[in-house]
């Protein structure tokens, strides 16, 4: 498709909007150079994998794809013979090996709660890559940092011995009183990476050494003293060495991951597909966009169409084509929103075809152009002399010499920037020529014949921008059906123009133009009328709806109520026969004592029979009530899914969120039946220890006996309750789990160093511009605070520089025993200037 067209309906920028959602340069890069398609197999399956990340995002926080560096030009490098892979390249390798197990792994858990397709059949097309990761993480930690090694923690232990003997050397010339008169100062510095001590000019030949530098005023020489000149040698040699062995270990690992080329060159078209995908949802999700459906043979359609670019601002559009209806004719008031409306359509498909998803409604679709073709704005140019009318000319004529059945073309001001008659006839003419090529054609103007065209011609629709007559300004919405006004006097003389100006304008145009203007006027009116009428059946519509649903669940939950009240005295008849059991088990006892007779046993027992068969039919006519009553919910329920609300929107496509509610709500309706079910299937037996959930309040519990036939005594938490066991269902066992704690501390001190007075720890704590002694106390308080307050992870920011306060850090950190573990951060969150820890 034509750049120019492209750039001109804001194609790029969107393009540039998405491409910031990509998780890997190599994806970004890739996909800024991403054009609309033209095969539908493309476009539906860019769609439909980006569909199934919208579904992947809503059901989980979690990327399924990590971050990695670049890649690709590495493949040369490990090709190369003799050469080598730096640190920074290996951790590439190993970050894009991390991202591909990381989408794996996160689509196996989720493939069959979310019913994906898409990306699994992605995540077999990548091959394992089991055996370079292990190459790589044996060489190199996670964060990207060579591992101890034996060769190399020979050499470093080598270094720290001649690092402490270079420091105790420089200790015996500090602490020397009888050198106080002679040293500037007490503490060494760092001078072309050796230790040397700031001497007196006058006193330089006391401390035999080598001198490195001299003040700017002569007044200070810096010398290295003799006894640790030879140090320093050594510890040159041994960082020489050290570098070798490094070295050393990344040529023989660049050679052993060359047999995994071919499996790293096939994985990374993969994983670029799958950032750009999880890009587009990304961004879709953020401006609540779909996915629209694809027309192949139905009219296009677009619903509740925001411009991307207009953000809050847009206000949502609908554009109809009807069957048949190839050209749209869009007429109105300056700054009524014609151009953005004609942008719009333009601009949603090119973006349906480029696999991104859209700012509307659910139901839109539009159809695959194979070429799009725009004349909009001014093409003056004084270079090319060419007028405003050339410019248009230019672009109209490429656009007729190129149009067919599949392509768009958008004409903003047909037949303008000439004399009116003139340019009237041309732009009929231009349209009469597109619509026998069958184009689709969106078309913008202020010229009255064209709206008259639109009405006469079978394949054109008119469209008109709302104008407000009472403040006399649009309302940015698009009214199908009906050619609009221009307006231009009314909005001249809100702009300024004088009275009197405007006033002969008017007498200019009191002809038959007055006229038609009236016709449009009263069609607009009329058009009102009829969406308000509209309107006020639908409300109708939806209040009965709304009313009758209302009484329906007042209904059921007066019945419920009503059982409630039955049970409630049901529950006080079993009181009162319990209580009369054991009055009469009493009267036995005392007839026992006394003289007794048969008639008197027989009575008695006559008398519990009777109370019990009196209880029973109580019960099972209650229990009857609550059969009948949920199957007439579940009926209702039923009912409800047939004819949904009318102010849910009709023909829609659930979104995830309205989906994931959906489910919240019928999960807790149907909590009880499914675990009925799932106990009838695995034939579960109340026994004790056997666990349970209530029926009335869903608590879950465990049987601790059977107090009497049908009643239980149930542990719900730390409660003991008797319930029946008609009220209770069996349910699988659970394992004992210790819930997990959450501290949320609150971190007072805005730089993120810890004040000595303070008894909080800080989330990340700010070594920058300290000493190391300074810096380590300040980390040992850090670390005490953690203890105390029960806080397991904090960050440490020392910055890069020379590495001596990074190294000191993490020297420090390897000897602490409450120390868990400790690494750099990712790259994109200050990499080795910065050190997540983890305590015991």
């Amino acid at each position: 498709m034509d750049s120019k067209t492209l750039s001109e309906i804001d194609f790029y920028r969107i393009r540039d909007e998405v491409a910031a959602f990509c998780m890997s340069e190599e994806g970004k890069d890739d996909f800024l150079q991403r054009q609309p398609l033209t095969k539908y197999a493309e476009i539906e399956q860019l769609k439909n994998t980006s569909r199934e990340w919208m579904i992947y995002l809503s059901a989980s926080t979690k990327n399924g794809i990590s971050g990695w560096g670049t890649v690709k030009p590495l493949f040369a490098v490990i090709r190369t013979k003799g050469a080598s892979l730096t640190l920074e390249n290996v951790h590439s390798l190993g970050q894009f090996i991390k991202s591909i197990n990381n989408f794996k792994k996160c689509t196996e858990i989720h493939k069959v709660k979310l019913s994906l397709k898409y990306l699994p059949s992605q995540a077999d097309l990548l091959p394992d890559l089991s055996d370079a990761e292990k190459k790589i993480f044996r060489v190199i930690s996670p964060d990207g940092q060579l591992r101890d090694l034996p060769e190399i923690v020979a050499i470093r232990k080598q270094m720290a011995n001649l690092n402490s003997k270079i420091k105790t050397i420089m200790q015996g010339f500090t602490s020397d009183q009888k050198l106080s008169g002679i040293l500037e100062s007490t503490v060494p510095v760092l001078r072309n990476g050796r230790q040397v001590l700031a001497v007196k000019a006058s006193q330089q030949n006391r401390i035999p050494g080598i001198i490195h530098e001299v003040s700017q005023t002569a007044q200070t020489v810096y010398i290295e003293p003799e006894e640790a000149v030879l140090c320093s040698n050594e510890l040159i040699q041994k960082e020489f060495e050290l570098a070798a062995a490094i070295k050393k270990i990344l040529l023989e690992l660049t050679q052993s991951l060359e047999p995994s080329i071919p499996d790293f060159k096939k994985a990374l078209p993969v994983m670029i597909f799958l950032d750009q995908t999880l890009a587009a949802a990304r961004w879709g999700a953020q401006n609540n966009c779909i996915f629209i459906e694809t027309a192949q043979n139905e009219a296009p359609l677009l619903l509740g169409a925001r411009h991307p670019l207009l953000k809050e601002k847009a206000v949502p559009i609908d554009i109809r084509f009807m069957e048949q209806k190839r050209v749209l004719i869009i007429t109105g008031p300056n700054t009524g929103g014609k151009t953005v409306s004609l942008k719009t359509f333009a601009l949603f498909s090119v973006m349906n075809q480029a696999g991104l998803p859209v700012p509307a409604s659910e139901g839109s679709r539009l159809p695959v152009f194979t070429d799009v073709f725009a004349d909009i704005g001014d093409d003056q140019s004084l270079d090319q002399n060419l007028s405003t009318f050339s410019g248009h000319m230019k672009n109209i004529a490429e656009a007729v010499q190129k149009a067919g059945p599949k392509t768009l073309v958008l004409l903003d001001e047909l037949g303008s920037g000439t004399d009116p008659q003139e340019g009237t006839a041309i732009a009929m003419s231009v349209l009469d020529d597109l619509i026998k090529k069958k184009a689709f054609v969106l078309v913008t103007t202020h010229m009255g014949v064209l709206k008259n065209y639109g009405y006469t011609n079978e394949f054109c629709v008119n469209a008109s921008v709302e104008f407000n007559q009472d403040t006399l300004s649009p309302s940015y919405r698009l009214l199908m059906g009906i050619p609009g006004e221009s307006h231009a006097l009314d909005i001249a003389e809100k702009n300024g123009l004088p009275q009197n100006i405007c006033k002969a304008a008017r007498n200019y145009i009191a002809t038959e133009q007055a006229d038609v203007s009236a016709l449009i006027r009263g069609l607009n009116r009329k058009h009102v009328e009829l969406n308000k009428i509209q309107k006020e059946a639908e409300q109708k519509e939806k209040d009965y709806k709304d009313k009758f649903e209302r009484l329906k669940v007042k209904e059921l939950e007066l019945r419920r109520k009503e059982n409630d009240l039955k049970k409630g005295k049901q529950q006080e008849l079993n009181d009162f026969l319990i209580h009369s059991r054991r009055q009469l088990e009493n009267l036995v006892r005392t007839l026992k004592e006394g003289e007794i007779t048969r008639e008197k046993t027989l009575g008695v027992k006559k008398f519990i029979s009777e109370l019990e068969e009196r209880t029973e039919y109580l019960e099972k006519k209650t229990e009857a009530e609550d059969e009948k009553l949920i199957r007439e919910k579940e009926e209702f329920e039923k009912t409800l899914k047939k004819h949904p609300a009318s102010n849910k929107k009709t023909k829609k496509k659930m979104s995830n969120a309205e989906a994931l509610a959906s489910a919240t709500t019928n999960e807790e309706f149907y909590k009880f039946q499914k675990a009925r079910g799932e106990a009838e299937e695995e034939e579960l037996v109340f026994e004790e220890g056997a666990w349970v959930i209530s029926a009335s309040t869903q608590t879950k519990g465990v049987l601790v006996k059977e107090e009497k036939k049908g009643l239980w005594l149930v542990q719900f938490g730390s409660l003991k309750m008797s319930v029946k066991q008609k009220d209770l269902v069996l349910i699988k066992p659970e394992k004992e789990y210790k819930p997990s704690i959450s501290i949320d501390l609150v971190n007072r001190e805005e730089d993120g160093v810890v004040d000595k007075k303070s008894q909080t720890p800080v989330f990340e704590l700010r070594l920058l511009g300290m000493h190391v002694d300074e810096a380590i106390r300040t980390l040992e308080k850090q670390i005490d605070l953690c203890l105390l307050n029960n806080f397991t992870s904090f960050s440490v920011i020392h910055g890069k520089g020379d590495g001596i306060l990074q190294q000191a850090v993490q020297d420090y950190l390897s000897h602490v025993p409450a120390v868990k573990d400790f690494s750099f951060a990712p790259p994109e969150d200050g990499g080795t200037g910065k050190t997540y820890v983890k305590l015991n």
